[in-house]
């Protein structure tokens, strides 16, 4: 179920890159801002409550690419973005 999520949300992001929930920059992990050197990331829902994250970086050229950094179950993405448990 997840894996056939993944792969139809990466249909809608080929698509239209800005298909995702952008998320404000000061609340980009700082793992993220470290490891990518992440200057923007969006968010998409995926089925019971996973989220995927996704940067666009843009190389020299005229390209863009889309690029998923992670897939993160519900306690993961809640430590990530520092929302206190139920």
């Amino acid at each position: 179920m997840i894996l056939n999520a993944i792969n139809h949300k990466i249909e809608l992001i080929k698509a239209n890159i800005h298909y995702g929930n952008p998320i404000a920059n000061n609340l980009i992990p700082e793992e993220y801002k470290q490891k990518y050197s992440v200057t923007n990331l969006f968010r998409v829902e995926l089925p019971t409550f996973w989220r995927m994250l996704y940067t666009l970086t843009n190389n020299e050229e005229i390209e863009i690419i889309a690029f998923v950094l992670d897939i993160i179950d519900p306690p993961t993405y809640d430590d990530k973005f520092g929302y206190k448990g139920r």
